[in-house]
Formats: C-alpha cells, sequence, structure tokens
C-alpha cells in the first residue's frame, strides 16, 4: 500500500522550511573561514552562504516571517495549544500508516524530525484557529453541507473478511474440505495462500466497504452471515476460500451525529479559501524589515 508522504499529508497551506541556511555558519565547524578544500583549492564559508541564498534563502526568510505573524497573532488574539492537542493531531497523523516504522521512515525521507512535524502541527492548529475565531462556523453552513453531503456522511455497510487464494479450483475445494473437517482457517491461509500480503496474517483482509474489492468477491463476501466460509469464488486472481469474521450495519447520517466531522470538513475548505487572504491582510499590516539581499 502507498501512502502520501508527511509534508503530502501535513503541509497546511504554507511552506516551514525545516532547515534554513541562513545563518548557517554557527552549525559547523570552519577553518579560517574555509568549509572545503578540492585539490588544494578552498570553498569559503561565505561562497557556502551565497550560494545556499541563491537555492531558497529568500523563500526561507518569507516562510521565517509567515510563522512570526502566526507566533503573533495567536499571542495577541490568546490562541492557546496544548501539548495535548498536538499529541492527539499527531496520534492522527501516525494511524495513517501501516506501522510505527513506516511514520519513522516518511520522516527520515522528508528530512523532518519528530520535533520538526510537532512544530510544523503547532503552527497549522494555530492558523485554523486564528481562521476559526475571525469567520466561525455557522450554522446555516452546517445545514447546508449537511443536505449536500448527506449520503456521503453516513456509514456504508462494511464486512470483515479473511481468504485464501489458490491457483486452481480443484486445490480451493481440498483447503474448503479440510475447514469443514475442523482445520484453522488462518494456519490454512498461511500454508496454502499465494496472496502474500495477507497470507502470514492469515489471511485477514479487515473491513471493507462495496467497491473495495473485485465485484465477484464481494458479491458472495456482503451474502455470507459472520462465521460462514464460502465455496471457491472465481475471479481473475484465482479461486478465493472467504470467511466472514465479522460485520457493520449501514447507518443514515444525522445532522447532530455528522456536526464534528461537517466543522473539520467546513475548516478544511476555510485553510485554502481563506488563509492566503487573511496573510496578505496581516502583511500589509505589520511592519516587515527584510534586510537579505534578493537577486
Amino acid at each position: 500500500m502507498i501512502f502520501k508522504s508527511i509534508k503530502t499529508i501535513y503541509a497546511g497551506l504554507f511552506t516551514i522550511l525545516l532547515v534554513v541556511g541562513i545563518g548557517i555558519g554557527s552549525v559547523y565547524a570552519t577553518q579560517n573561514n574555509i568549509v572545503a578544500k578540492v585539490n588544494g583549492v578552498a570553498i569559503s564559508e561565505t561562497e557556502l552562504q551565497e550560494f545556499l541564498l541563491q537555492q531558497g534563502g529568500s523563500e526561507a526568510l518569507d516562510s521565517l516571517i509567515q510563522q512570526s505573524i502566526i507566533k503573533q497573532e495567536s499571542e495577541k488574539q490568546t490562541i492557546q495549544v496544548s501539548e495535548a492537542d498536538i499529541d492527539t493531531e499527531l496520534a492522527t497523523l501516525k494511524a495513517s500508516f501501516d506501522s510505527e516504522d513506516a511514520f519513522n521512515q516518511a520522516l527520515e525521507t522528508n528530512g523532518m524530525t519528530l520535533n520538526d512535524l510537532r512544530e510544523n502541527i503547532l503552527t497549522n492548529i494555530q492558523v485554523i484557529r486564528l481562521l476559526e475565531a475571525e469567520k466561525p462556523i455557522t450554522e446555516e453552513e452546517i445545514k447546508l453541507y449537511f443536505d449536500t453531503n448527506k449520503d456521503s456522511l453516513g456509514v456504508a455497510e462494511e464486512v470483515k473478511a479473511s481468504h485464501i487464494l489458490v491457483a486452481t479450483e480443484e486445490l480451493a475445494n481440498e483447503v474448503k474440505t479440510k475447514i469443514a473437517a475442523g482445520e484453522d482457517f488462518a494456519d490454512l491461509a498461511k500454508q496454502y495462500s499465494t496472496d502474500e500480503s495477507t497470507k502470514e496474517l492469515g489471511g485477514n483482509l479487515d473491513f471493507f466497504a462495496k467497491g473495495d474489492m473485485v465485484q465477484e468477491f464481494e458479491d458472495v463476501a456482503f451474502t455470507l452471515k459472520v462465521g460462514q466460509v464460502s465455496d471457491p469464488v472465481k475471479t481473475d486472481y484465482g479461486y478465493h476460500i472467504i470467511k466472514i469474521e465479522d460485520k457493520t450495519e449501514a447507518k443514515v447520517a444525522t445532522l447532530e451525529e455528522s456536526t464534528a466531522k461537517i466543522k473539520e470538513a467546513l475548516l478544511e475548505q476555510k485553510l485554502e479559501t481563506e488563509f492566503d487572504p487573511w496573510l496578505q491582510e496581516r502583511l500589509a499590516e505589520y511592519t516587515i524589515e527584510n534586510y537579505l539581499t534578493k537577486n
């Protein structure tokens, strides 16, 4: 399964540079203002500074200016973000990854530390709360969103299933006979299944809704009762033996139960449409002295 990168998932509407090439002389050792030599030819700290500034110094400084505005505005309006708020958002982000290792790998791939990400989350929460305070979501907006999106706000019927995938109908029938004789489904999946992504999990596919699986597979899966095992089901992948582990019934959305989710969706929309105008207004209000020479 392919996941978005952390920066894609949690970039917000502005860029926060995690490594800024300004004042970099303080973070590395130099020898007489020399950072490297190539066949005895020196590369100076000044040359490195100039190169880094050319590569992104202006953009980095613009991002730091934005961060400063957001911080100052949050202080003016007494916007409070607790460690618990950050922990909650971080936990939600982590949950979008298969494992802790996958999450840490995404951090590394994006050149981020956990503290970098926490700072990113802090700033995003501050922006959301600043916009929410300036333009609160109204009951009319919530009602309109609900009426427009009622179907998608409901809970679809889902089944939790396991399967054993084999190449031939003959082998599928053999496996089905073993199950009927009382052999453990998960053990047989590990022994026989050709689905490498699920066999070591005992064939577990977890919950899925209609439309998530190929038609032939889900046509059978959604007709079985919990605990029931199917006859062989042929798809383009081979022959499946399906076992239903659990089911959740479809549930029609109500305005009361959907309000929190609707507010979250509307805040995301406001971030997309309102953040840049809000920032431009603040940039016009603040006295900003930029001493970085732009080439």
